[in-house]
């Protein structure tokens, strides 16, 4: 039975207006994106080989400025596909000339955009920050927020033909509650998945978010943030393939970057980070054939230690998005 039958959407907005921020102004949204763990990242690329390091994620470049700022011998290769990151990148990282290349794709790419733009560079580093800028999730027109009303939309590449209204209207119910289970780790994606069914057509960001919280037991609602958030989160991935294109991108840096080079991933959710952390330990095992010496047995590379590191506490005090935050770092050791 549907616990919200004959409410009007208006009704449904309402429900979820007690989890809004009094002092959240969508409009006031620019890309101001407070970069995640930033000291950690320019002090483990501060060993790197001199060479080209590749920002996969630029957003508003808040990692590339600090890491070309504190290696002057470094080039930059910054990647996006948000056409406004790209915009707001490009004026910040103006300042170091041609030492920047500002590109258009998204990471599952990137073995075309390095062979279009890396020439015969030593590729010295790469950095993944798999989160969602803050001007993104702010702007209502994206139709990330789930404090905000909004278009179904969830695009990062708004050229992209899959969008969150074919996902939320279309997809059957059983789909639906895969999405939700799979990539949200959401314990209650049956009921949400059976709710919004139930509740098609659903138009809008802020309706959607009011037939979630209306799904969730009113004693789970009570603490872990905004209950909508994992599902909105769970159908931003799916929309956008990020975990299919995460899997990918990691295999072409993993080849690509020399000796002394790094990755860097930052992860905010369990299914991305156990993709990283399984692609770091395969990369870093060796599998020796018998009788092969040990000398010729060596690891691709080895996990820079601690194995995963979080913010500080005062990082998540002042940007409460860093919370969730996992940073794992791979330095290849031979070639």
């Amino acid at each position: 039975m549907d616990p919200r039958k004959g409410e009007t959407p208006e009704q449904r907005h309402l429900a979820v207006n007690q989890f809004a921020e009094s002092d959240h102004d969508s409009h006031s949204a620019s890309f101001d994106h407070e970069p995640v763990m930033v000291e950690e990242v320019v002090d483990l690329t501060s060993t790197i080989p001199s060479g080209m390091f590749v920002d996969t994620t630029l957003g508003g470049a808040g990692h590339a400025v600090a890491v070309l700022g504190a290696r002057p011998d470094l080039t930059l290769i910054g990647i996006d596909q948000d056409a406004d990151a790209r915009q707001v990148a490009a004026q910040r990282l103006e300042v170091h000339g041609d030492r920047v290349q500002v590109v258009a794709g998204r990471f599952d790419r990137l073995a075309q955009i390095l062979r279009d733009h890396a020439g015969d560079a030593t590729i010295s580093g790469f950095l993944f920050d798999l989160g969602v800028s803050s001007p993104q999730l702010d702007r209502s027109d994206r139709g990330f927020s789930f404090r905000n009303d909004g278009p179904l939309d969830m695009r990062m590449d708004r050229s992209s033909a899959l969008t969150a209204d074919e996902v939320v209207n279309g997809y059957d119910e059983t789909s639906l509650g895969r999405v939700l289970r799979t990539y949200g780790d959401e314990r209650f994606a049956s009921r949400i998945a059976a709710s919004i069914v139930a509740s098609r057509p659903v138009s809008s960001t802020g309706e959607l978010a009011a037939i979630i919280v209306q799904a969730i037991p009113a004693a789970a609602r009570r603490s872990g943030g905004h209950p909508a958030k994992r599902s909105f989160q769970a159908i931003r991935i799916e929309v956008n393939d990020e975990l299919g294109a995460l899997q990918r991108a990691l295999e072409v840096a993993l080849d690509a970057v020399c000796p002394g080079g790094r990755l860097l991933v930052l992860t905010y959710h369990s299914g991305e980070d156990r993709i990283v952390k399984s692609a770091f330990r395969d990369r870093s095992t060796v599998n020796e054939p018998p009788g092969l010496p040990v000398e010729v047995a060596r690891a691709e590379f080895s996990i820079v230690r601690p194995a995963v590191r979080r913010p500080s506490s005062t990082e998540e005090q002042a940007n409460p998005r860093a919370r969730s935050a996992r940073l794992r770092v791979v330095e290849r050791v031979a070639a």
